[in-house]
């Protein structure tokens, strides 16, 4: 079956009937993930009612002014469904907190990841150095994600050195992702992950709706065009992978 490594349910119109959708379409596995407080919270839920899917707990570096302090409660001790800390980063694109506070953030979601050896998921955007340099600072923790990949061949090489996971989205669908297709390439299929981030990113050939986990297969089969590879190929490595990146047990 596929997994999607990363998606936000319930989140801005995908509620719990996604599960459903995503089972009856092949999809085994999801991982929620929180960007803050509230949707951590509703990831938890979620994973604590549906066996097919755990939960993260993060403060997305858009909301970083909020403090990673209000992530406390849901992490004192993590539940058994929480397997990971995030996302979580830096974003330079949009800027929505001030950098500063994104670093600070980022350290101590790294700092939390260590602690409570849980995986780290990691959103970078237009910061892959200040990225990487508070990895370096911090120490990467043993299971680390870079999620919704969007670097190219030097960057994932970077991430991949560092033992890290690489996870594709919806991008590497799209026409002007050329790059993106090349980091897929080169990336071995034991630290290959797909996603949907939905409900965002959706793939060809569903952009321009909200993205939906059940569509993780079109993510996985423009994946398996790009490495030249049977879709079941890279269906079975990304399962696997995803096991592995986040500590499942079943």
């Amino acid at each position: 079956m596929w997994a999607d490594s990363h998606c936000h349910v319930p989140y801005e119109g995908v509620d719990v009937t996604a599960v459903d959708e995503a089972l009856a379409a092949g999809v085994g596995r999801l991982v929620s993930v929180g960007t803050d407080a509230a949707q951590s919270a509703a990831a938890i839920a979620l994973a604590g009612s549906r066996p097919e899917v755990w939960a993260t707990v993060g403060l997305h570096p858009h909301d970083a002014q909020v403090g990673v302090g209000t992530l406390d409660p849901l992490l004192s001790p993590p539940g058994a469904r929480v397997v990971g800390i995030g996302e979580c980063g830096l974003d330079y694109h949009y800027d929505h907190s001030p950098r500063e506070l994104q670093r600070e953030a980022f350290a101590a979601q790294v700092h939390l990841a260590h602690r409570h050896h849980l995986t780290l998921v990691i959103h970078t955007r237009q910061a892959w150095d200040d990225t990487f340099g508070i990895l370096g600072a911090e120490g990467v923790p043993e299971r680390t994600v870079f999620h919704c990949f969007t670097g190219g061949p030097d960057e994932a090489r970077r991430a991949l050195d560092l033992g890290a996971w690489l996870s594709f989205s919806g991008i590497v669908s799209f026409k002007g992702a050329g790059e993106v297709r090349e980091a897929a390439r080169l990336c071995p299929p034991d630290r290959l992950l797909v996603e949907t981030d939905s409900p965002y990113l959706a793939p060809v050939p569903y952009r321009g709706q909200p993205n939906r986990p059940a569509w993780v297969v079109a993510v996985g089969s423009a994946v398996a065009e790009a490495r030249g590879e049977p879709v079941a190929a890279v269906e079975e490595a990304t399962w696997a992978a995803t096991a592995a990146a986040f500590g499942l047990s079943a």
